[in-house]
């Protein structure tokens, strides 16, 4: 059995569909559907249960008998914008950690969502060192800390279980509808121009670049890990390559036939904490021997649009 933990989410029902094509359904998802909007990500999902998130974390002993080949865990409060502290820990950090206790007393392959936020700005880079990390936000920080456990655990222990860590970039793509603002900006520019024919751009975009993924491609690194459980380690997990926000708009601007870009004011809530420039440094994950090239924001936005002009933007069974 696999366990996807956000498996009703977006990067993690992609996961799913991903296992589904490389042939497997044994699959247990763990979500929290008090959002109910997310339940329409599972209708092109092959899986043998559902299970509520605090229920699963509350219940593990029930688990204990189960064959489990992997956990991979992309659950979490991944709202930028939340500030209250104690939650993001509790959901994010401390969650993060039973669970991984769990899986390394089952020696159960355990792969988990990190994220480039933890770069900060990135003015020291984006090569996954410590030097380099300074979290901006409260989500940043639960997701640095718990890649901190799990160094620590690594060097003070003999954990013997693969244990990797994906920091995701920008990443976009089908199955993301629920995420309301924090949905990428391909989604949001797809919308306003189909409703008011005009992709909305901060003031000084020609500025902001980053490295954004197509989430087909966050999928295949994903399952490379599972199908390689002798390699470790946190990893940076984005094509390499910063490309602009202004990229995205017109893309989807040729794509519609039709079009035009806005600008507008740059948000308050958003100054100081904004990413301009992030760039994955992929040394590591290409030394492990991840060798696949990564689609370029161009070939990504086209296949998304595909998503979003046929099926609403989920997935087709």
């Amino acid at each position: 059995m696999i366990i996807v933990t956000g498996g009703a989410g977006f990067i993690g029902s992609n996961i799913v569909y991903g296992l589904n094509k490389a042939g497997y359904d044994d699959i247990l998802i763990v979500d929290d559907l008090s959002d109910g909007h997310k339940a329409r990500n599972m209708n092109a999902l092959n899986f043998i249960d559902y299970v509520d998130k605090d229920f699963f974390i509350n219940n593990l002993e029930l688990f204990n008998e189960k064959n489990i080949d992997a956990i991979f865990h992309e659950g979490a409060c991944a709202d930028t914008m939340e500030w209250n502290g104690k939650y993001m820990l509790e959901n994010n950090y401390e969650y993060s950690k039973k669970l991984l206790r769990f899986a390394i007393k089952k020696g159960i392959s355990f792969i988990y969502a990190s994220s480039a936020s933890v770069y900060g700005n990135g003015e020291k880079g984006f090569s996954e060192k410590l030097e380099n990390e300074n979290p901006l936000n409260v989500y940043a920080f639960s997701k640095y800390l718990f890649d901190q456990y799990v160094r620590k655990l690594k060097r003070v222990s003999s954990v013997s279980s693969q244990i990797v860590g994906l920091r995701y970039f920008n990443v976009y793509g089908q199955q993301e509808n629920h995420k309301g603002r924090m949905a990428s900006t391909a989604y949001h520019f797809f919308h306003q121009l189909k409703e008011e024919g005009k992709a909305k751009l901060f003031e000084g975009s020609e500025n902001f670049i980053r490295d954004f993924i197509y989430v087909d491609d966050v999928v295949d690194v994903n399952l490379f890990f599972f199908m390689h459980k002798e390699k470790n380690g946190i990893f940076n997990c984005g094509t390499g390559k910063a490309e602009s926000f202004i990229e995205i708009a017109k893309t989807l601007i040729e794509l519609e036939g039709k079009g035009a870009l806005e600008t507008i004011p740059f948000p308050e809530k958003l100054k100081g904490k904004y990413q301009k420039f992030t760039q994955a440094d992929l040394e590591n994950l290409r030394k492990i021997g991840y060798k696949k090239e990564f689609l370029s924001v161009k070939e990504g936005v086209k296949k998304y649009y595909k998503y979003l002009s046929e099926n609403e933007g989920y997935l087709i069974r």
